[in-house]
């Protein structure tokens, strides 16, 4: 199948995901418990992967900064603003296309392949938005909270391992963390984590909603709905960058 008929069929079933629901109060319950198993479940991955991401960041920071002519404090403002603008909203997307990306193609491919989504489709209800919506008002609310922990994890991270080694100390740091600081800059990483978390759910339940075959036709739609999430990640990542910073 070529590129257009995927996007194609992409925005078909998307049309699809945000009509109205039937019964809302349904859908609601339904968003909670995906909060809790596309976000919360997710949290402990995220502050562990920043926790470390910051440390190394500001280590590699402190070598590389290693001069009279630069402020020590700079090392702190440097972390900062790479955390803020890049890893944290980028990084631990990519970290979450995996971990979440393959949760909804495989939920959704299996429920495909086993005719649970016929079924639904039999009873007169929109299988697209029973299976995918949820999912979608999920993440993006949760995304940011996670990328908001993120940020604050790495930062904390950075400190943390500048202090221990001795390497910055840590009024300095805290000096660079406060230094230049523009609320923009955080504006423009949630904006980023809400239009990642979007394509992460939207193009794997893709994968999984028109799965065929059997359980390694749902491995396949795993693996593609991860790999294209990612991909899309890293292309949108560009052209947000340039409309919003450029």
């Amino acid at each position: 199948m070529t590129f257009m008929m995927h996007i194609g069929r992409y925005i078909r079933l998307m049309r699809l995901v945000f009509k109205k629901p039937e019964k809302q109060s349904i859908y609601l319950r339904q968003i909670f418990i995906e909060i809790e198993n596309l976000g919360l479940d997710s949290l402990g991955i995220v502050i562990f992967i920043s926790i470390f991401m910051g440390a190394v960041l500001a280590i590699q920071m402190a070598f590389n900064l290693d001069t009279p002519l630069v402020p020590v404090y700079t090392i702190g403002y440097a972390t900062r603003q790479s955390v803020i603008l890049e890893f944290s909203p980028t990084i631990i997307s990519l970290i979450l296309a995996g971990k979440v990306g393959s949760r909804v193609s495989s939920e959704i491919g299996t429920m495909r392949v086993t005719e649970q989504i016929d079924a639904l489709e039999i009873m007169g209800i929109n299988s697209a938005t029973y299976l995918i919506f949820p999912k979608i008002a999920a993440v993006l609310f949760f995304n940011p909270i996670l990328i908001t922990i993120s940020i604050i994890v790495a930062n904390a991270g950075g400190w943390l391992a500048g202090s221990l080694t001795g390497m910055v100390p840590s009024a300095e740091f805290l000096l660079g963390l406060r230094a230049f600081f523009e609320a923009y800059d955080v504006f423009y990483a949630l904006v980023k984590s809400v239009v990642f978390a979007f394509l992460i759910v939207s193009i794997s339940g893709y994968h999984g909603y028109y799965t065929k075959g059997g359980a390694l036709e749902v491995g396949e739609a795993s693996t593609k709905g991860v790999v294209h999430s990612s991909i899309a990640i890293i292309v949108f990542n560009l052209i947000l960058t340039n409309l919003l910073l450029a």
